[in-house]
């Protein structure tokens, strides 16, 4: 962290440098629809599916960190 950077300046910092750079990979991944490749439907959904659970997964630890800073209790 640079001197003076505060955690939440950190946070933006990283946020953008590491969400440019999965978009840039996604937009790769995309690239492989083009008629120089080949693959099957099932392929395809295996793709998704881990790009979707990954995505999902990392979304919920943004969930869980908030409901441990409130200290809130939920059912």
């Amino acid at each position: 962290m640079a001197e003076g950077e505060t955690r939440h300046d950190k946070f933006k910092r990283l946020a953008a440098q590491r969400v440019t750079n999965a978009l840039k990979k996604i937009e790769l991944i995309g690239n492989l629809s083009s008629p120089g490749y080949e693959s099957t439907p099932e392929e395809v959904d295996k793709i998704f599916l881990a790009l979707q659970q990954t995505l999902d997964n990392t979304k919920a630890r943004f969930s869980k960190s908030r409901k441990e800073e409130t200290g809130k209790f939920e059912l």
